[in-house]
């Protein structure tokens, strides 16, 4: 699994380079403007801001350094000016002081707070790590890829999961999307993935692993007190490969539909012949699973993702919403993991790096006989 790569980082890059410039700039315009201004005026403000401006952004060595600086250039232009120690000259010089003193003891709350994130942010990447692993990048013959991208950079914990497993009736995974965030919302993906991994090597069939799945959150919603208990659900499609049978089987939840990539750069929506409700909606109805079966030819690509690709909007007043058929039709790629690239960037370019969701996307590819290493890449943005 992949998180959001740097795509906004060299932006980062520059708007952190121009605050720590900051105090400098403040330092700077404080001194030419009491310089070029009568006696009367101060710019007090500008010299007291340094150092707060410098406390968020530098270490306390470096916001030390600018509220001495600040507490200097205020000495500086009253020596200029030939300020004589007043009342009014000595409170100045008093506040900046103060000033200078409390950004010390913001700059250290800040790293406190800063370390404790981090430790947070560890934590949980550690736990979505454990939850949500890597799949290998062959399976049961397959080719593999998975992306995780979370909707703010730096942050690991999220509602959407994907789990592949070779087992004794072929490849079987599962693509879903649970309902809320945070920390619940992890519990509940590792309820799925665990029910998933634990009835795709028992049962004998595709709508039996479902129904494990179906019970397995519907004692997680009894487990549950609150709105969870009554509106919790997860959007899933499991799939299953059967090995050398050029098919997949599928069983869709109320999940965005798949997509079939094939070598040449036609696309399919692998759409159920009957649209079901998502998992743990058991209440409000029950139908039993069935299974459609799609060819899976050598050389294509199946593309699973969660709502937060094909919701992602585009900048701008229109808001248009991401259309990866649209995107990918005509398109080729060497293997699954360049399709995921190519689609990561592409939604980074159309959402001009804001997406609001999360977004989980697995490609699995079926490698064709004699098929060569690479073959010629199309951007998926011509």
């Amino acid at each position: 699994m992949r998180q959001r790569s740097d795509g906004g980082g060299r932006e980062g890059s520059r708007r952190l380079a121009l605050a720590r410039a900051l105090p400098l700039v403040l330092l700077v315009a404080g001194i030419v403007l009491d310089a070029a201004t009568p006696p009367d005026l101060t710019a007090a403000a500008l010299f007291a801001a340094a150092p707060l401006s410098a406390a968020p952004f530098f270490g306390p060595l470096g916001t030390a350094v600018a509220g001495a600086s600040a507490v200097a250039a205020v000495l500086l232009t009253e020596y200029l000016h030939d300020i004589p120690s007043t009342g009014e000259a000595v409170s100045e010089l008093f506040t900046v002081t103060t000033v200078a003193v409390l950004a010390l003891f913001t700059n250290r709350m800040l790293r406190r707070s800063g370390e404790r994130l981090a430790s947070a942010r560890v934590i949980a990447e550690t736990a979505q790590r454990a939850v949500l692993p890597t799949p290998a990048e062959r399976i049961g013959g397959l080719q593999v890829a998975a992306r995780y991208e979370a909707a703010q950079a730096g942050a690991f914990i999220g509602g959407d999961l994907f789990a592949v497993q070779d087992t004794p009736y072929g490849v079987r995974l599962v693509v879903g999307d649970v309902r809320g965030k945070g920390l619940e919302a992890v519990e509940t993906v590792a309820v799925v993935i665990g029910a998933f991994r634990e009835a795709a090597e028992q049962e004998t069939t595709l709508e039996a692993v479902a129904g494990r799945l179906e019970r397995a959150l519907t004692r997680e919603g009894a487990r549950r007190d609150g709105l969870d208990a009554v509106e919790g659900f997860t959007t899933a499609v499991l799939a299953e490969i059967p090995r050398g049978a050029g098919s997949v089987r599928l069983v869709n939840r109320g999940h965005p539909e798949p997509l079939l990539l094939h070598a040449d750069g036609a696309v399919d929506v692998l759409a159920p012949t009957d649209p079901a409700l998502p998992l743990g909606m058991a209440d409000l109805g029950a139908w039993p699973d069935r299974a459609d079966a799609y060819p899976f030819p050598a050389g294509a690509t199946l593309l699973f993702y969660t709502d937060g690709l094909s919701e992602a909007r585009s900048i701008g007043p229109s808001g248009v919403f991401y259309d990866p058929y649209e995107r990918l039709r005509g398109r080729i790629f060497p293997g699954p993991a360049q399709v995921l690239d190519a689609l990561v960037d592409d939604v980074r370019r159309h959402t001009g790096g804001g997406a609001n969701d999360d977004m989980a996307l697995l490609a699995v590819g079926r490698p064709g006989e004699r098929q060569p290493e690479r073959r010629r890449t199309m951007p998926v943005v011509p």
